[in-house]
């Protein structure tokens, strides 16, 4: 019986070492990575910075052509959305009048014919360019016609509102631009000309 016994107990030795060494050390299992659903950053494209200067923008002219506004560097700019048929339209003689004292010395004014406020530009560039030079002479440049507020608005105008906020009211609002491109002041369209033209001046 004691022979028994022991016999037994070797065969279970036996059959205890041949498991450990029959086993396979295990590396330690690298952890899961946690479930996410977002979307991985990197196949977001990232948003453009906002620009720093109005030198950044491309405008259409008068024919549809593209033009960049960095062929106004190192000049004080006068941005302003007009109409033909606005009671603020007699201001393009003031706008004329302040172009002619102060361009030699590097001065632009830009304007953007608009609709979006009564209606009050209707018809093609040509029919609003001729209007404007024919009853008021002006000889600053001007552009196609844009929005400035809404979806359809126009980068520019995006832009110039976010350097000084809120959205355009009416016809003739105004940003001046300084020689750095920098949006520095905003004038409503019933603000005195005089106030506009004494800023002008002191930005050049």
């Amino acid at each position: 019986m004691k022979q028994k016994s022991i016999i037994f107990l070797l065969v279970v030795t036996l059959a205890s070492m041949t498991t450990i060494l029959g086993c396979k050390k295990t590396e330690n299992p690298t952890p899961e990575r946690p479930h996410t659903d977002t979307t991985p950053t990197d196949t977001i494209t990232p948003e453009e910075p906002p620009a720093d200067n109005i030198y950044q923008f491309k405008v259409l002219d008068g024919q549809g052509d593209s033009v960049s506004l960095s062929q106004y560097k190192d000049k004080v700019l006068l941005v302003v959305n007009t109409a033909t048929r606005c009671g603020y339209t007699p201001q393009y003689t003031d706008l004329q009048r302040i172009y002619d004292a102060y361009k030699d010395r590097g001065f632009e004014i830009l304007d953007f014919p608009c609709n979006q406020f009564g209606a009050q530009a209707p018809g093609s560039y040509d029919d609003i360019h001729n209007f404007c030079t024919g009853n008021y002479g002006i000889t600053f440049p001007q552009f196609a016609k844009i929005n400035v507020n809404g979806s359809n608005a126009s980068p520019l105008y995006v832009w110039l509102k976010s350097k000084k906020p809120g959205d355009i009211q009416w016809n003739f609002t105004k940003f001046l631009v300084n020689r750095n491109g920098e949006v520095i002041n905003r004038f409503e369209p019933n603000n005195p000309m005089s106030a506009v033209e004494s800023a002008v001046k002191k930005a050049l």
